[in-house]
């Protein structure tokens, strides 16, 4: 019997043909090959949607899928650690929820772009929606990818079509300066993991995700000391400490990817590209991979108690260190690229403190409401005719009811408010980062506090673009007359306001705790799957491996939850206020000028990018100049000296190949009359 499961395969396959079509069918057919795509990620979508339900049981009972597609280079016999490289696949409740939110994203951005790209009347349309689809393509390879290897073929493939689509107006100045940035910034990261992946080979044998031989349980027998010895014998480590080491070097392009601290100065400069590539690359593609990489390989990273604590403080640190550049931006899609930042800090917090459930909903509910926000903004754009500075905007409210209400409900839900999505996953995130920092972990105390802190600040910078860009009066006669939008670009609005605002329902743990009832959702949905794949195992490797022993305030975990709660919305609401009391005016100031010179370490992005080019002009360029001096001046001067003396001796030897018979023998002559010279020194002839 035909199931979702063989249709798995065309998930990712439908954009791909629709890449092929718009790429060299585009220029024959309407609008560059838009309705391709939109056809295919519509298709993907229904058989997504199709593979959730197989997966909850709706169609049957609930059951997950493996299966390898291919074998590329089978097992090396001979050596002490044989594998296979393959392609397979894995859907299970994980992979399968994001098979629909990358999906979902990508049919909306797909019909957006019909009202936002037409609307100029591009050149190069085919271009852009073949870039689209084999974006799409890759971004569903790499989520049904059973195996390390695979993912990181299809991670390197997003990075790619990112650069693409970042630097597609390649004729102006700042496009393709962005896109070699973005390129060069996350390779540096995928560098580190390319090395991991070979680690992981070399330590297990294998690099599947689960089945037999799975990558968790290897890890597992490994620490019990089944795989210790194997461990040793290789690289001379304990074997916790060399899980470590893999475990960063594979965080390296979750870093790059997920622009964490300090790989993120590449997503700001990424705005230069077309708003509804913007969209999908913050909500469900490029960035969501690194953290979706985490999730699919928290098996591993949960028996790293190291590397969970580091991943834990970058990611609060990041969390916070981007909403305070995001309260001075000028451009309505830089301080949503800000957000994306910190919003990703949070998820990364969450993963490092144990909180696999509710970094997996925050990632969820991101999507939609950082799709809907960048969606709306480019809605304004198009109003605005591509003017991005919001202090050119102003009393859009009236012009736009639609794409406004949308945005407050998208502004609503990144802020934290009650009860849109954001407040639920935002605050599970910071309740896991408390409770686990009170069990006894001073770095995931002060993670939580920094999470916590940048609450305020999210709420400030979202409210201040909401009031800028829609409230008070036109400041321009662009913002007086707008342009019109049409279904397409409302339509999209409409579906993903609604999921900001009821996504967050499916795991209220607050309210379960205080009502003892199961409206835990997404708990009972990641706690079944393959074995080593569920958040319950997760849970307790963490517990078992990683120590994260839980405290509590006052009131156990239920009086936890609802302070932490509490305190989140409560800061949350005083950064909006903070905005409403200087941004809802009918003629806003920049109240940011009085920060006086931190407003320009802010606007700047605390310099970040002048670092980076000076450790690259004068640290890295230095040290190369230094390893070229001593490749050319020691090691090729050995090699030279010693080919220089064996090419002068034979120069010289060659000297007595004459020919000449009588040269020869007067040769011969004095050969003969220094041996008998030494012989007879040696012998004391001539004494």
């Amino acid at each position: 019997m035909v199931g979702a499961f063989d249709f798995v395969p065309a998930i990712v396959l439908l954009p791909f043909f629709s890449f092929l079509v718009a790429l060299f069918l585009g220029k024959y057919m309407p609008k560059g090959g838009a309705l391709a795509g939109i056809t295919a990620t519509a298709g993907s979508l229904l058989l997504s949607i199709w593979t959730v339900l197989t997966v909850a049981g709706f169609t049957g009972t609930a059951t997950t899928y493996q299966q390898t597609l291919y074998t590329w280079a089978g097992g090396m016999e001979g050596t002490p650690l044989p594998y296979e490289l393959t392609f397979g696949l894995l859907i299970d409740p994980l992979s399968s929820m994001m098979l629909l939110i990358v999906t979902l994203v990508a049919f909306l951005v797909h019909v957006f772009s019909l009202g936002y790209m037409n609307d100029e009347g591009e050149t190069g349309l085919p271009r852009y929606y073949a870039g689209l689809g084999l974006f799409s393509a890759s971004m569903l390879g790499f989520v049904v990818a059973d195996n390390l290897l695979m993912a990181f073929m299809f991670f390197e493939l997003v990075g790619l079509c990112s650069y693409l689509l970042i630097g597609f107006w390649f004729r102006e100045e700042a496009p393709p300066s962005a896109a070699k940035k973005a390129f060069l910034v996350t390779r540096f990261g995928d560098y580190f993991f390319l090395i991991g992946v070979v680690a992981v080979f070399a330590t297990f044998g294998t690099a599947a995700f689960a089945g037999d031989g799975s990558f968790p349980a290897l890890a597992e027998a490994a620490l019990a000391g089944e795989g210790g010895g194997d461990v040793n014998t290789l690289f001379g480590l304990d074997p916790q400490a060399w899980f470590t080491v893999v475990g960063l070097l594979v965080l390296g392009g979750v870093v790059g990817k997920s622009a964490q601290f300090p790989l993120h100065t590449w997503l700001p400069d990424a705005m230069e590209g077309p708003t509804p590539v913007s969209a999908l690359i913050h909500a469900a593609t490029m960035v969501a991979a690194g953290v979706y990489l985490v999730a699919r390989m928290y098996g591993f990273y949960a028996l790293t108690p190291t590397t969970l604590a580091i991943i834990a403080f970058v990611g609060g640190f990041t969390a916070l260190f981007a909403a305070t550049m995001g309260v001075v931006k000028r451009e309505i899609k830089q301080v949503l690229a800000y957000s994306t930042i910190s919003q990703y800090g949070y998820m990364m917090l969450a993963l490092g403190s144990g909180g696999y459930i509710a970094a997996t909903f925050h990632l969820m509910t991101h999507a939609f409401f950082k799709a809907l926000l960048f969606l709306g903004a480019g809605s304004v754009i198009i109003a605005m005719h591509h003017n991005e500075n919001m202090w050119d905007m102003g009393g859009l409210k009236d012009r736009m009811p639609t794409t406004y209400y949308t945005f407050l409900a998208g502004s609503l839900a990144l802020a934290g408010i009650f009860p849109f999505s954001g407040f639920w996953s935002k605050d599970e995130v910071l309740y896991e980062a408390l409770v686990h920092g009170l069990g006894g972990s001073p770095l995931l105390l002060a993670a939580w506090a920094m999470g916590l802190l940048a609450v305020f600040f999210t709420g400030f910078y979202t409210f201040r673009m909401v009031f800028l860009t829609f409230h008070g009066k036109p400041r321009t006669d662009t913002a007086r007359n707008p342009h019109g939008v049409r279904w397409n670009v409302k339509g999209p609005l409409a579906v993903l306001a609604v999921l900001a605002v009821v996504a967050g329902f499916i795991n209220m743990v607050p309210v379960a705790k205080l009502t003892g009832l199961e409206i835990e959702f997404l708990h009972d949905w990641l706690a079944h799957g393959p074995s080593g794949l569920t958040s319950e195992h997760y849970s307790e490797l963490t517990h078992d491996y990683a120590n994260y022993s839980v405290g509590t305030l006052v009131g156990g975990e239920l009086g936890t939850a609802l302070i932490s709660g509490a305190v989140s919305l409560g800061l949350a609401l005083a950064g909006a206020g903070l905005a409403y009391s200087l941004y809802n005016v009918p003629e806003p100031v920049e109240h940011t000028d009085r920060l006086g010179s931190a407003k320009d370490v802010l606007f700047n992005n605390y310099y970040q990018d002048e670092y980076q080019v000076w450790l690259a002009n004068d640290v890295a360029r230095g040290i190369s100049r230094g390893a070229d001096k001593f490749d050319q001046g020691v090691v090729d001067g050995v090699v030279n000296g010693i080919s220089s003396v064996s090419l002068l001796s034979g120069s010289r030897v060659r000297r007595i190949q004459t020919g000449v018979v009588s040269n020869y023998a007067a040769l011969l002559t004095l050969g003969l009359v220094a041996l008998l010279v030494i012989l007879g020194l040696q012998g004391g002839w001539f004494v």
